[in-house]
């Protein structure tokens, strides 16, 4: 895979399962980055507080291609790397066009700053981020399907 910093597209956005078998490419900017409060995520990612980067189903490619998903609960598709497991994608019938990567295996993700909270009805007690970022107290398919039309600058 090509170097990131040297990538010739500015909006080139690479990034790796942990044992780096699978690899995944957007020649485009994030259609939006969000945090993801509820359990579903958090119990995915092993984090209290995941946050993906979404991307037009498009224009995400993975190299090996990613293979047949798991659906945990109906309407949600999950991909995991075959060989170590890391969570690498996710696509939700509510947010069509639209795959979610968590941003800790983006090389960029220092540069993808989350722009939305969703699911803070779920939000652990013991976690206060006073970032200032809109807040939905469920899904927020509603602004992150809009912004799906407005990508990330």
């Amino acid at each position: 895979m090509p170097d990131p910093n040297s990538a010739p597209n500015s909006n080139r956005i690479t990034g790796r399962c942990y044992c780096g078998a699978l690899s995944l490419m957007a020649d485009a900017a994030p259609l939006t980055v969000a945090y993801c409060h509820c359990s579903d995520c958090r119990r995915w990612t092993g984090a209290p507080l995941p946050a993906f980067a979404a991307f037009a189903e498009d224009a995400l490619r993975a190299e090996p291609p990613l293979s047949r998903p798991f659906e945990p609960v109906p309407g949600v598709q999950r991909w995991t790397c075959a060989a170590c497991g890391s969570p690498v994608a996710a696509r939700f019938d509510y947010l069509p066009g639209q795959v979610y990567v968590p941003l800790g295996v983006l090389d960029q993700a220092a540069a993808l700053p989350p722009q939305l909270h969703c699911h803070t009805e779920s939000q652990m007690p013991w976690l206060h981020l006073e970032d200032g970022l809109r807040r939905s107290r469920a899904s927020g398919r509603d602004t992150l399907n809009a912004e799906a039309t407005h990508p990330c600058p």
